[in-house]
């Protein structure tokens, strides 16, 4: 799952997916990419994120009962658990530098 977020935040050629006013900061040495049409926001990129997540939590879970029932092979089961366990992880990480960050917001003096 971070192969992907990081593949979601980068393109091929090593530039941002963000444009450069997207949020006003300019990187010097890296060129500037315009917004893809798939992920035109922040908000855009962590719903696909997200969706992604879903995903493969759901496929995780519909293997191992495949599994259970005698359906799926026991390395299909492994890989697709230990996915969904790598997914959550990196859920519960992002969950967490959120809550992180809107608590030191909370506390910066007006």
């Amino acid at each position: 799952m971070i192969q992907t977020l990081a593949a979601l935040a980068s393109t091929s050629d090593n530039t941002s997916v963000f444009g450069p006013g997207e949020f006003g900061l300019a990187m010097p040495g890296v060129r500037q990419a315009a917004p893809t049409a798939g992920a035109a926001t922040f908000g855009d990129l962590m719903t696909q994120v997200a969706g992604q997540m879903r995903d493969t939590v759901k496929t995780g879970e519909a293997t191992a009962i495949a599994g259970i029932q005698g359906k799926a092979s026991t390395q299909s089961v492994v890989e697709a658990v230990m996915s969904a366990e790598q997914t959550l992880q990196t859920a519960v990480a992002i969950r967490d530098k959120v809550v992180s960050a809107y608590l030191e917001i909370v506390r910066m003096a007006i």
